[in-house]
């Protein structure tokens, strides 16, 4: 096993020459994630839109962005013609903001893809009315433990993976985002997705879905914060997602990982964002093999947040200028996301299956 040639094919896609970027929406991810990870891999952000014009030219001037504004069309006035488009606004205002960028655009659409999977088609048909070259930012699959988990597996030393799970038990300060504050729908669509989307790369769409997601009483002013999710893949794969975001005790025993399970092997991946939020703590991967005695970390340069945007920024670029052949995370591929969302959802209303009456 030649490790060192594995762990050189853990890497994000990346354009030759990078196209600049119009950042629509100013918002704390914004801030915290998509302008520093673009600042690091030296993709140019040549404007930046928000409604509110002076948070978005206090944001361009904090990171060097030629233009802030507040008119969508100004910026295009203003931005090259072969711009990437990073709409990253709230899932109500997807629809309203695709229909206004050229037709033929190169996008990258912040997740949800839509708060419903009505939502999701819709703008999945306007993508194609307009021609648009558009993928969803499940940046999760970018995130570098998770290219080296995946460089693994397609290595073959873990042999036929047949176990995955995520098992996330935090304190997670939803406050922090007031529009969730009345969000019908919270902790699936805005938190598990990431992981329903990573299973599927994996594993590919499940067969069925059995889920339920609760409220907590510690946030009874929030729709459902825990979820357990079980993903079928049939009767020789076991793949699910247990979230509990309101574990607000001693932090040592919090927990934020994914596992995998092969023929031959296994594989841990801590998401260190979860962990102490916001603040977080680093990502690693753990790995064992049959012909090794122990576990072993993995070289991980890098966490999720930022690093996992450069990603998923440079995978629509690479795709756009034809030196990538694939565009893992396209809307025509996001819409199964969605769809398995949608399927988690009706799962937990419809309930699970009474206890069977016994006549003694």
């Amino acid at each position: 096993m030649d490790l060192e040639s594995i762990w050189q094919q853990a890497k994000a896609p990346k354009p030759n020459v990078a196209r600049p970027i119009v950042m629509i929406g100013s918002g704390g991810i914004v801030h915290d994630a998509h302008l520093p990870a673009y600042a690091k891999a030296g993709f140019p952000v040549a404007a930046l839109v928000d409604m509110n014009r002076e948070r978005a030219e206090a944001l361009a001037k904090k990171f060097h962005v030629p233009l802030g504004t507040s008119s969508i069309e100004e910026a295009i006035r203003f931005a090259p013609k072969d711009v990437v488009f990073d709409v990253a606004v709230p899932a109500k205002a997807i629809s309203d903001i695709l229909p206004q960028l050229p037709d033929g655009s190169a996008v990258l659409i912040q997740k949800p893809m839509g708060e419903t999977l009505d939502e999701a088609i819709e703008i999945l048909r306007i993508c194609r009315s307009k021609g648009l070259t558009a993928a969803v930012n499940f940046q999760l699959r970018w995130a570098p433990n998770m290219l080296s988990a995946r460089a693994l597996t397609n290595s073959g030393v873990l042999g036929e993976l047949h176990d995955m799970e995520v098992n996330i038990s935090v304190h997670m300060p939803w406050e922090l985002w007031s529009f969730l504050s009345t969000a019908p729908r919270l902790e699936i669509l805005y938190h598990s997705i990431h992981y329903i989307d990573l299973v599927r790369s994996w594993f590919g769409n499940p067969r069925s879905v059995y889920a339920k997601t609760v409220r907590s009483p510690r946030t009874p002013d929030l729709a459902a914060t825990k979820s357990v999710i079980i993903l079928d893949y049939g009767d020789d794969k076991r793949a699910f997602i247990a979230s509990n975001h309101s574990h607000d005790f001693d932090p040592e025993m919090q927990r934020s990982f994914v596992q995998w399970e092969g023929m031959t092997g296994a594989m841990k991946a801590q998401m260190g964002v979860n962990l102490n939020y916001p603040a977080g703590l680093p990502d690693n991967l753990d790995y064992i093999v049959r012909d090794g005695c122990s576990w072993q970390e993995a070289p991980v340069s890098g966490n999720w947040f930022p690093d996992a945007f450069m990603g998923s920024m440079g995978s629509v670029q690479a795709y756009v200028q034809g030196e990538a052949n694939t565009l893992p995370t396209s809307v025509e591929d996001a819409i199964d996301t969605m769809r398995t969302v949608e399927a988690a959802y009706l799962s937990s209303d419809r309930g699970g299956v009474e206890l069977p009456p016994i006549a003694i």
